[in-house]
Protein backbone atom coordinates (compact mmCIF):
# COMPACT_ATOMS: atom_id res chain seq x y z
CA UNK A 1 0.00 0.00 0.00
CA UNK A 2 2.60 2.47 0.47
CA UNK A 3 4.44 1.57 -2.57
CA UNK A 4 1.07 2.19 -4.19
CA UNK A 5 0.80 5.97 -2.68
CA UNK A 6 4.75 6.77 -3.23
CA UNK A 7 4.08 5.76 -6.89
CA UNK A 8 0.91 8.09 -7.07
CA UNK A 9 3.00 11.09 -5.05
CA UNK A 10 5.90 10.36 -7.47
CA UNK A 11 3.25 10.64 -10.96
CA UNK A 12 1.56 13.14 -9.77
CA UNK A 13 4.34 15.94 -9.40
CA UNK A 14 5.55 14.25 -12.41
CA UNK A 15 2.79 15.62 -13.80
CA UNK A 16 2.97 19.04 -12.12
CA UNK A 17 5.87 19.81 -13.27
CA UNK A 18 5.34 19.68 -16.81
CA UNK A 19 2.45 22.34 -16.73
CA UNK A 20 3.22 25.43 -18.70
CA UNK A 21 4.76 28.42 -16.80
CA UNK A 22 5.57 25.81 -14.11
CA UNK A 23 9.26 27.07 -13.51
CA UNK A 24 11.66 29.91 -11.92
CA UNK A 25 13.65 31.42 -14.56
CA UNK A 26 14.90 30.99 -18.41
CA UNK A 27 18.37 30.07 -19.59
CA UNK A 28 19.09 31.63 -22.75
CA UNK A 29 21.44 29.57 -24.62
CA UNK A 30 23.86 30.70 -27.16
CA UNK A 31 25.99 28.25 -29.20
CA UNK A 32 29.29 28.50 -30.06
CA UNK A 33 29.01 27.97 -33.86
CA UNK A 34 33.44 27.42 -34.75
CA UNK A 35 33.32 24.74 -31.80
CA UNK A 36 29.81 23.32 -33.06
CA UNK A 37 31.45 23.00 -36.71
CA UNK A 38 34.85 21.18 -35.72
CA UNK A 39 32.30 18.13 -35.09
CA UNK A 40 29.34 19.04 -37.07
CA UNK A 41 30.93 20.75 -40.60
CA UNK A 42 28.32 19.60 -42.96
CA UNK A 43 24.93 21.41 -40.73
CA UNK A 44 23.81 24.18 -42.92
CA UNK A 45 24.80 27.02 -40.84
CA UNK A 46 28.56 25.78 -40.81
CA UNK A 47 28.91 27.63 -44.19
CA UNK A 48 27.13 30.73 -42.71
CA UNK A 49 30.30 31.20 -40.59
CA UNK A 50 28.76 32.38 -37.89
CA UNK A 51 29.74 33.31 -34.28
CA UNK A 52 27.28 33.02 -31.10
CA UNK A 53 24.00 32.00 -32.27
CA UNK A 54 20.89 30.79 -30.28
CA UNK A 55 20.67 27.53 -29.61
CA UNK A 56 17.34 28.26 -27.07
CA UNK A 57 15.21 29.91 -24.31
CA UNK A 58 14.60 27.43 -22.09
CA UNK A 59 12.75 26.86 -18.74
CA UNK A 60 14.57 26.12 -15.49
CA UNK A 61 14.16 25.05 -11.84
CA UNK A 62 16.24 26.90 -9.25
CA UNK A 63 18.68 24.74 -8.00
CA UNK A 64 17.94 21.86 -10.71
CA UNK A 65 20.24 22.16 -13.49
CA UNK A 66 17.05 21.30 -15.28
CA UNK A 67 13.68 22.20 -16.00
CA UNK A 68 10.40 21.30 -17.80
CA UNK A 69 9.94 19.99 -21.08
CA UNK A 70 7.66 18.45 -23.44
CA UNK A 71 4.57 20.25 -22.06
CA UNK A 72 1.37 19.57 -24.03
CA UNK A 73 1.29 19.82 -28.34
CA UNK A 74 0.38 23.85 -28.20
CA UNK A 75 0.41 25.23 -31.95
CA UNK A 76 4.32 26.54 -32.92
CA UNK A 77 5.43 29.44 -35.00
CA UNK A 78 3.19 30.83 -37.49
CA UNK A 79 6.45 31.34 -39.45
CA UNK A 80 9.55 28.78 -38.30
CA UNK A 81 12.11 30.58 -41.32
CA UNK A 82 11.39 34.56 -39.84
CA UNK A 83 13.70 33.16 -37.28
CA UNK A 84 16.59 32.15 -39.48
CA UNK A 85 18.88 35.26 -39.11
CA UNK A 86 18.92 33.98 -35.29
CA UNK A 87 18.85 30.26 -35.28
CA UNK A 88 20.02 28.28 -38.07
CA UNK A 89 17.53 26.08 -39.03
CA UNK A 90 13.83 25.53 -39.04
CA UNK A 91 14.21 22.40 -37.82
CA UNK A 92 16.02 23.58 -34.59
CA UNK A 93 13.06 26.00 -34.12
CA UNK A 94 10.34 23.42 -34.64
CA UNK A 95 12.58 20.92 -31.93
CA UNK A 96 12.98 24.25 -29.66
CA UNK A 97 9.54 24.62 -29.43
CA UNK A 98 8.20 21.51 -28.99
CA UNK A 99 11.06 20.74 -26.14
CA UNK A 100 11.08 23.70 -23.87
CA UNK A 101 8.99 26.67 -25.57
CA UNK A 102 5.86 24.62 -24.81
CA UNK A 103 6.56 24.68 -20.83
CA UNK A 104 6.86 28.62 -21.07
CA UNK A 105 2.72 29.06 -20.88
CA UNK A 106 3.38 31.43 -23.62
CA UNK A 107 1.65 31.35 -27.12
CA UNK A 108 4.49 30.63 -30.09
CA UNK A 109 4.99 34.06 -31.53
CA UNK A 110 5.72 36.04 -28.34
CA UNK A 111 7.92 32.80 -27.18
CA UNK A 112 9.95 33.88 -30.02
CA UNK A 113 9.50 37.26 -29.56
CA UNK A 114 10.55 37.19 -25.58
CA UNK A 115 13.64 34.71 -27.46
CA UNK A 116 14.73 37.42 -30.14
CA UNK A 117 14.39 40.65 -28.06
CA UNK A 118 16.88 38.92 -25.46
CA UNK A 119 19.19 37.82 -28.53
CA UNK A 120 19.39 41.43 -29.74
CA UNK A 121 19.57 43.13 -26.55
CA UNK A 122 22.86 40.82 -25.85
CA UNK A 123 26.49 41.80 -27.46
CA UNK A 124 29.58 39.56 -27.97
CA UNK A 125 32.69 40.96 -26.39
CA UNK A 126 35.76 41.68 -28.36
CA UNK A 127 36.97 37.92 -27.92
CA UNK A 128 33.84 36.63 -29.72
CA UNK A 129 33.86 38.30 -32.62
CA UNK A 130 35.28 36.60 -35.51
CA UNK A 131 38.45 35.04 -33.41
CA UNK A 132 41.27 33.66 -36.49
CA UNK A 133 43.09 31.72 -34.62
CA UNK A 134 42.17 29.50 -31.23
CA UNK A 135 42.90 31.34 -28.32
CA UNK A 136 42.91 30.18 -24.58
CA UNK A 137 40.98 32.84 -22.37
CA UNK A 138 40.33 32.52 -18.85
CA UNK A 139 36.70 31.51 -17.56
CA UNK A 140 36.90 34.83 -15.05
CA UNK A 141 38.46 37.09 -17.65
CA UNK A 142 35.62 36.00 -20.65
CA UNK A 143 32.88 36.13 -18.08
CA UNK A 144 33.82 39.86 -17.36
CA UNK A 145 34.40 40.79 -20.75
CA UNK A 146 30.93 39.74 -21.72
CA UNK A 147 29.57 41.93 -18.65
CA UNK A 148 31.41 44.80 -19.87
CA UNK A 149 30.11 44.68 -23.36
CA UNK A 150 26.43 44.59 -21.77
CA UNK A 151 25.62 47.45 -19.34
CA UNK A 152 23.61 45.71 -17.13
CA UNK A 153 24.76 42.49 -17.13
CA UNK A 154 26.16 40.82 -14.23
CA UNK A 155 28.84 38.06 -14.02
CA UNK A 156 26.70 35.99 -11.54
CA UNK A 157 24.25 36.54 -14.92
CA UNK A 158 26.52 34.48 -17.23
CA UNK A 159 27.34 30.75 -17.23
CA UNK A 160 29.82 29.26 -19.54
CA UNK A 161 29.68 25.55 -21.06
CA UNK A 162 32.49 23.72 -22.29
CA UNK A 163 32.51 20.70 -24.75
CA UNK A 164 36.13 19.10 -23.08
CA UNK A 165 38.15 22.34 -22.60
CA UNK A 166 36.58 24.31 -25.68
CA UNK A 167 33.72 26.84 -24.91
CA UNK A 168 30.65 25.62 -26.68
CA UNK A 169 27.97 27.83 -25.09
CA UNK A 170 27.60 30.78 -23.26
CA UNK A 171 24.31 31.07 -21.19
CA UNK A 172 22.67 33.49 -19.64
CA UNK A 173 19.69 33.57 -17.04
CA UNK A 174 16.90 35.63 -17.39
CA UNK A 175 13.61 36.03 -15.29
CA UNK A 176 10.41 35.57 -17.27
CA UNK A 177 10.07 39.07 -17.76
CA UNK A 178 13.29 39.10 -20.23
CA UNK A 179 15.89 40.53 -17.60
CA UNK A 180 18.46 39.18 -16.21
CA UNK A 181 19.04 37.76 -13.20
CA UNK A 182 21.87 35.51 -11.17
CA UNK A 183 22.20 31.60 -12.36
CA UNK A 184 22.26 28.75 -9.56
CA UNK A 185 23.81 25.90 -9.52
CA UNK A 186 24.46 25.75 -13.47
CA UNK A 187 27.37 23.44 -14.38
CA UNK A 188 29.86 25.06 -15.90
CA UNK A 189 33.52 24.95 -17.81
CA UNK A 190 36.02 23.59 -15.40
CA UNK A 191 39.45 24.85 -14.78
CA UNK A 192 40.23 28.29 -14.77
CA UNK A 193 40.79 28.52 -18.35
CA UNK A 194 38.60 27.64 -21.93
CA UNK A 195 39.81 27.24 -25.29
CA UNK A 196 37.85 29.07 -27.90
CA UNK A 197 37.77 27.93 -31.41
CA UNK A 198 38.44 29.82 -34.25
CA UNK A 199 36.02 31.06 -37.51
CA UNK A 200 36.71 28.29 -40.05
Amino acid sequence: MKSVLLAVLFFSLAAQSQQPGKFDYYLLTLSWSPEFCYSHPGSPECAKHLGLIVHGLWPQYNGANAGPEHCGNPPGPANPDSLLDIMPTASLVEHEWTTHGSCSGLKANDYFALLRRAFTNFHAPPQLQHPNRQSILRVADLKRAIAQTNPGLNESEIALSCRGRYLSEVELCLGKDGKPQPCAALRECRGPGVLVSAFR
